[in-house]
């Protein structure tokens, strides 16, 4: 069933603005202290723009008529995407992923205002669902981490 365009895009910006709501007041070092389940804050804002890319590509390739390039994954698979995704941008400076977590975020948006019916049918969509919840996960993960260390 196709989204509405307006209800997605909403969607995408209620949900980003959410994690920033998580991220507030935090300083570099808390940021970027590997201490939230093993990854630093700053690496789940890097997985969150890896996605975000993902999910903008999906967009596009499925409102040009194609089928969607990423496969359902089981759990193990999507651990050893989730690894090397954050093994290859673990080392990006917090300033970088703050400037890829805006940036890829924009084209999603951009993707998503100019996607055709086919680009807004969820059916298309696998691994990189179109409607994500992803983002909402992490910001609650970051509150979580936050409670416990008091900040």
């Amino acid at each position: 069933m196709a989204e509405d365009r307006e209800s997605l895009l909403e969607h995408y910006r209620a949900t980003r603005r959410e994690l920033l709501a998580a991220l507030d007041g935090l300083d570099e070092g808390q940021a970027t202290e590997p201490s939230l389940d093993g990854w630093s804050v700053k690496d789940h804002l890097a997985h969150i723009a890896f996605w975000d890319d993902i999910r903008t590509a999906e967009v596009a390739r499925i409102s040009a008529g194609f089928e969607s390039a990423w496969p359902h994954m089981d759990e193990e698979q999507t651990e050893v995407l989730n690894s090397f995704i954050h093994w290859a941008r673990q080392a990006l400076s917090l300033e970088q992923v703050r400037w890829e977590l805006a940036v890829s975020r924009e084209r999603l948006l951009a993707a998503i205002m100019s996607a055709s019916e086919r680009g807004l049918d969820d059916a298309h969509y696998r691994e990189a669902a179109l409607r994500s919840t992803h983002e909402a996960a992490h910001a609650a993960w970051i509150r979580r981490w936050r409670a416990e260390r008091g900040l």
